[in-house]
């Protein structure tokens, strides 16, 4: 699919300390299973294995991608000792506790494993391969314990953090059973494979021969190589241990600071109160107290759903940072009252009231459909609105009224439905239709096009039945506009309904608001144009502003809705 080239600085605004976090995690995840799967190959043999790792290493080690491990790994480390002392309130009925201490402890257990095979090799010239490893796990000394340990804890945290990553994704509902078999396949081949291993070099190692071949100096090194190698082991652990106590005593002295500074008042709008220590997010004093708050993505600033309106005065409030300037400038919000509860820390005593109800979408609870909760997704949204409706209301009965516009979103429902899409929300004489619930982005973008054409002509059936009771023919205006966008259920309790949220919807109206200016039937985004695989000189182009962005949009207008269906179709015929 293609996509519009982004930017350089609004790239940094997008990027978060969990996004980068999260990067590198994958990276290092993408290393476990790649050890995972060669450790499974002692099913087969030893020798497999050694092949194995030949492919491994030649990967791994190559100049470019070692550069990208260390730095990630680095990075990762750092950022989780960070997580350790910016964390100031977890979820603890949820798994994100656990994540963390399992990350921290990896370090410690796998320091040993890292100094002896690659700082052995780099200081010494030691060649262990899988001989000489399972050989010193099952033979010489009873570490398969601690390796044991040490795998199982990373794959759990990675798999944390893949569901955390992908749990929001329109893909996981599908994936999840085949994810689940893979976390429990791979690790458990993996560490029969260890096993069947370790069994062969056990019974091997009674052969005074295959001693000799592989236990060599220039393999295992001498016993002052191994002490030194567990001196630096042990320096380095007591270094990491000692930056975990740093980040603790820093928490300790942040609180101390916190109390002294004094405390803040922060006001639900709602009549509900709560006094904590300046510092904390909105969010997290929700979840100190226990106060219902929406968040769909947990405080990652991933979504929008947590946004607060202050009341009152909001100049002392600190100013957003990059990344929740983006997410607001994303879903087109300008006003400067309006913020992230994840991400404002306030200094002072604040009110606001909270945009999403949280009787649906709660940071500490789970709502009673959680499959609907929210999905972060690619959609192309539609809407389309009934032109001169005010006129055709002042010259017939009100029934009369209702009975043409609901003809009207019939015709419209119709063609939306037979082109793969589903009609969501009713406004008054406007609907939205949303495409892609169950197709991929390009055909996505193609059913709306076609739904635009269908549109026309419904419409113009429509006229034709009703022409004996119409004084001028029923007009119309669309505007289409693909993107990600949060879908699930929003409302208060029995008044919930299934709809989208996101920049992409609210372009997608305002282009629709447009047609009534630039005097067209349809405007459609470039954005679906491209995804679509529509030719460049299918339809004109122009340059708009949209309220709540600060640069331009390309759209291309269309006069005649109905000409996109043969628009449509070439594109087809291009692409096959």
């Amino acid at each position: 699919m293609a996509t519009a080239p982004v930017h350089m600085p609004e790239l940094v605004r997008a990027t978060s300390v969990r996004q980068v976090r999260l990067i590198c995690g994958v990276i290092l995840f993408s290393y476990v299973v790649s050890h995972f799967l060669n450790h499974a190959l002692g099913n087969v043999s030893v020798d497999a294995m050694e092949v194995g790792v030949y492919y491994h290493t030649a990967f791994w080690q190559f100049l470019p991608v070692a550069i990208v491990f260390y730095t990630a790994a680095l990075t990762h480390m750092g950022l989780g000792i960070y997580a350790l002392y910016q964390r100031r309130q977890f979820r603890w009925r949820t798994i994100e506790p656990l994540q963390l201490v399992l990350g921290l402890s990896i370090p410690a257990l796998v320091m040993a494993h890292v100094i002896g095979v690659r700082l052995g090799q780099t200081l010494y010239g030691h060649q262990k391969l899988y001989p000489q490893e399972l050989y010193l796990f099952f033979v010489a000394s009873n570490r398969i314990w601690t390796m044991t340990i040490l795998l199982i804890i990373a794959w759990v945290h990675g798999c944390i953090g893949i569901y955390f990553w992908l749990r929001l994704k329109p893909f996981f509902t599908r994936a999840a059973p085949y994810l689940l078999a893979a976390a429990v396949l791979i690790p458990t081949l993996a560490l029969l494979g260890v096993y069947q291993g370790g069994r062969s070099v056990a019974v091997e190692a009674d052969d005074g021969e295959w001693r000799t071949h592989n236990l060599t100096r220039r393999q295992v090194g001498t016993v002052a190589e191994a002490n030194t190698l567990d001196r630096i082991t042990g320096g380095l652990i007591i270094g990491y241990v000692g930056l975990l106590g740093l980040a603790l005593a820093a928490r300790g002295v942040r609180a101390w600071r916190e109390r002294r500074g004094g405390m803040i008042a922060l006001s639900y709008g709602n009549g509900k109160t709560v006094r904590v220590p300046k510092g904390l997010s909105v969010l997290e004093a929700s979840l100190r107290h226990n106060v219902p708050h929406a968040s769909v993505c947990g405080g990652r600033a991933r979504c929008s759903t947590c946004r607060i309106r202050i009341i009152g005065d909001h100049g002392a409030l600190p100013e957003p940072s990059q990344r929740e300037a983006f997410v607001l400038t994303r879903v087109g919000t300008t006003d400067p009252s309006i913020r992230l509860a994840c991400q404002l820390r306030p200094t002072s005593d604040l009110s606001f009231f909270q945009l999403f109800t949280s009787h649906t979408l709660s940071a500490n609870a789970t709502a009673s459909t959680p499959a609907r909760i929210g999905q972060e997704r690619y959609l192309v949204s539609l809407f389309v609105d009934m032109r001169g409706s005010t006129q055709l209301a002042e010259k017939r009965l009100p029934f009369d009224t209702v009975f043409i516009v609901n003809r009207f979103l019939g015709a419209v429902s119709q063609a939306v439905v037979e082109n793969g899409g589903q009609p969501n929300q009713f406004v008054g004489d406007g609907m939205l239709a949303l495409f892609g619930l169950s197709a991929d982005p390009q055909a996505a973008c193609r059913q709306a096009l076609k739904a635009a054409a269908g549109i026309a002509t419904h419409i113009d059936e429509l006229n034709e039945l009703l022409s004996h009771d119409l004084r001028q023919p029923i007009r119309f205006g669309i505007g289409i506009h693909g993107g990600e966008v949060i879908i699930g259920d929003i409302g208060y309790r029995d008044h919930i309904v299934f709809t989208a949220l996101g920049d992409a919807v609210n372009v997608a109206a305002r282009l629709q608001d447009m047609t009534k200016t630039l005097a067209c039937e349809a405007i459609v985004s470039e954005e679906v144009r491209r995804t679509a695989g529509l030719a460049d000189d299918a339809l004109p182009q122009q340059e708009v502003a949209i309220r709540g962005r600060d640069e331009p949009m390309a759209v291309r207008v269309v006069a005649d809705a109905r000409e996109l269906s043969a628009l449509v179709a070439r594109g087809e015929r291009v692409a096959a």
